[in-house]
């Protein structure tokens, strides 16, 4: 396994970095709460094909591996940008695989950015899929109902979920008006991959938030200064620092490598997935958490960019589910479903 990125990749990752540094400022990001989108940002996106790149050529997109769109994640995560990147892109992929009439006409207006498509992560429980991903500013849901992948239409079928993290979440109603889009377990198998895609792409977010986080906490205590001297030269300080350090150097290669398998090596990718986003979860929530600590009452002031970071971090995660839950959908990709 190679993980060196190419020209290709150096290239896209700059395009992108630069594109966040100018458009999703920390200003830019509290202006965007708090349903946590930026419209005109958006729109850059769309000009860049960052739907259209997710997909592959035969569906009508650019064919982007999944490393890239975890490359593009990061940068994402690094700058906080108020924009539903990843779930637009995995519901775009998902309705590519399902390749059925009724999918393929709604992936045309996704990836021409007239209708933003996004993904339900959690079980329908008695008709409503909880706390989806950028539902409240999406145009449709791609949902799971009993054996029925649907697509719903989400004017009127929403519920917008206030959150800490001030994320575009919202409820969601299946009512009568969902289109299905397919049925059946190859149609279940294709969301679950899509799921695992979503948690792989989170995690390269979440090792962008991490890294941030890290990079922030790092120039304080250089700054700051007890008994005349920085902060940073404490033990009980840059010995936490440097484990964070390690954790998101780790975060990311098994990111990389989650996504260096979907190709390479299939049956293990979605246990690489899972364990990816358990992990960079874990690291980014340490990293935001000491980054913020050693502001002292200062990391909790909203004129501080720490704060955001440290909010993010855990309302990104969350949106699957409780950590403890991640780690048995590990378990149950490794060694199978608990009774199965």
């Amino acid at each position: 396994m190679d993980l060196r990125l190419s020209a290709e990749q150096e290239q896209l990752v700059d395009a992108f970095a630069s594109l966040f540094a100018k458009e999703s400022s920390a200003e830019r990001v509290r202006a965007a709460e708090p349903d946590g989108f930026d419209r005109a940002l958006w729109a850059h996106l769309l000009e860049l094909g960052v739907v259209a790149m997710a997909v592959d050529e035969p569906a009508g997109g650019w064919g982007a591996s999944l490393l890239d769109l975890a490359l593009v994640a990061e940068q994402q995560g690094r700058c906080l940008a108020p924009a539903p990147i990843v779930e637009t892109q995995v519901a775009a992929r998902l309705l590519a695989a399902l390749g059925t009439p009724e999918a393929l006409t709604a992936i045309g207006p996704a990836l021409a950015g007239e209708r933003m498509v996004t993904l339900a992560v959690r079980p329908v429980r008695e008709r409503v899929a909880g706390l989806v991903p950028a539902a409240a500013v999406a145009d449709d849901a791609v949902v799971v109902a009993g054996d029925r992948v649907v697509l719903v239409p989400l004017e009127g079928n929403r519920t917008a979920v206030q959150n800490l993290g001030a994320l575009p979440v919202a409820d969601v109603t299946v009512g009568s008006g969902a289109t299905v889009l397919a049925s059946g377990p190859s149609a279940l198998a294709a969301h679950s991959a899509a799921v695992d895609e979503w948690m792989l792409l989170t995690a390269g977010a979440l090792v962008g938030v991490g890294a941030r986080a890290l990079e922030i906490g790092i120039d304080y205590v250089k700054e700051r200064k007890a008994f005349g001297v920085p902060i940073g030269s404490f033990q009980a300080i840059s010995h936490r620092l440097a484990d964070s350090a390690t954790a998101i150097d780790g975060a990311r290669l098994l990111a990389w490598e989650a996504a260096w398998a979907a190709d390479a090596d299939p049956d293990r990718a979605p246990e690489l997935a899972a364990m990816a986003f358990a992990f960079a979860y874990e690291a980014a929530r340490d990293s935001t958490y000491r980054s913020l600590h050693f502001h002292g009452g200062y990391g909790f002031m909203l004129e501080y960019d720490i704060q955001l970071y440290y909010r993010r971090a855990r309302a990104w995660a969350n949106l699957f589910a409780e950590p403890g839950a991640v780690y048995r959908r590990v378990a149950d990709r490794r060694y199978g479903a608990a009774g199965g």
